[in-house]
């Protein structure tokens, strides 16, 4: 199966809250775990999850907006404070992530899709 982007909006909230395995105060929903299931990238729950405790930049901001913008199979993934500051940046030299990238929110300790706030 491959990420139907058009179906995202259908999370509009959360039945479902999975704690993450590395980083278990980081919590994410149902929205971010059909992300990481269709395009096989739980290593960017992974990489958010563990920014919360290492990086303190990210960790100073209570709203994170983190955007994986991909072109021709490389990514930048950035962390945003929610009013266009970036906090954090990673070059990516390789995904099979799906282009255009994605945008995927961070509050409370809490991944999700923008559409579940």
């Amino acid at each position: 199966m491959t990420l139907d982007f058009e179906s995202l909006c259908q999370f509009t909230g959360s039945e479902n809250w999975y704690r993450h395995s590395l980083i278990p105060r980081v919590l994410y929903t149902d929205g971010a775990k059909y992300v990481a299931d269709v395009a096989g990238a739980y290593w960017l729950l992974d990489y958010i999850a563990i920014a919360q405790r290492i990086e303190t930049a990210v960790r100073a901001e209570a709203f994170q907006v983190w955007k994986l913008d991909v072109k021709n199979s490389a990514a930048t993934l950035t962390c945003e404070d929610g009013n266009d500051r970036v906090v954090h940046s990673k070059a990516i030299s390789f995904t099979d992530f799906p282009e255009p990238g994605i945008i995927l929110w961070c509050a409370n300790n809490t991944i999700f899709l923008p559409t579940e706030y």
